[in-house]
């Protein structure tokens, strides 16, 4: 007589669902949780400031955004370069660690504007991961996006748009216990030159870690 199973059906183990851990300033130390069986991060470097505008291409100058950097030696996101009174905006900060890396876009650059008009400052870089670069406005908060350039009305130049900050994204398996981390600040704005107005401020970056689980 053939015998017949018996007793309850086993339950099929699900996976823990994937935890995330978001990092906007400053410096400090990862921690990997518990059975965390490998981790993605993604991060952008800080933006560059927006250079002033001005009767000459002599606005003031902004301040180049900082690096974010995950690991010793292991991520590295480089942040834009500032925008100032020369033609050309700034240009996009680098990436390397990663796969893929990317270069941070380019901000405008300088515009001539005539008299009785009112011309709007270049816009700032964004970045690839994040975006964030606009006219006349600071970068997108945590985006590491470069700060427009600086308006003009009439015959005089507008500052030009500081670059975004590289940006990359990275799976880490078997992640080591703790990592040091630092996040790029966002570079500062150009003051104004003759008759001009200020540049606007770039966006600090930032770094997000997705951890996954057995």
């Amino acid at each position: 007589m053939a015998s017949r199973l018996t007793g309850k059906s086993s339950k099929q183990r699900r996976p823990k669902v994937p935890t995330r851990q978001v990092f906007t300033s400053s410096t400090g130390t990862y921690t990997t949780p518990s059975n965390c069986l490998y981790i993605i991060v993604q991060m952008a470097g800080g933006g560059g400031g927006g250079g002033g505008s001005g009767t000459t291409t002599s606005g003031g100058v902004g301040t180049d955004g900082g690096s974010s950097t995950f690991g010793t030696a292991l991520l590295s996101a480089t942040g834009g370069v500032k925008g100032n009174g020369t033609i050309a905006g700034g240009s996009g900060g680098t990436a390397s660690g990663g796969s893929p890396n990317f270069n941070g876009l380019q901000g405008g650059g300088v515009l001539t504007g005539v008299a009785g008009n009112y011309t709007a400052g270049e816009a700032g870089g964004g970045t690839i991961m994040f975006g964030g670069g606009n006219v006349a406005t600071a970068g997108a908060a945590n985006t590491g996006a470069g700060g427009a350039g600086g308006d003009f009305n009439g015959a005089g130049n507008t500052g030009g748009g500081g670059g975004g900050g590289g940006s990359l994204e990275a799976i880490i398996g078997k992640p080591l216990a703790t990592y040091d981390y630092a996040i790029g600040a966002g570079g500062s704005a150009g003051a104004a030159g003759t008759s001009g107005q200020a540049g606007k401020a770039g966006a600090a970056g930032i770094i997000i870690v997705t951890e996954y689980y057995n």
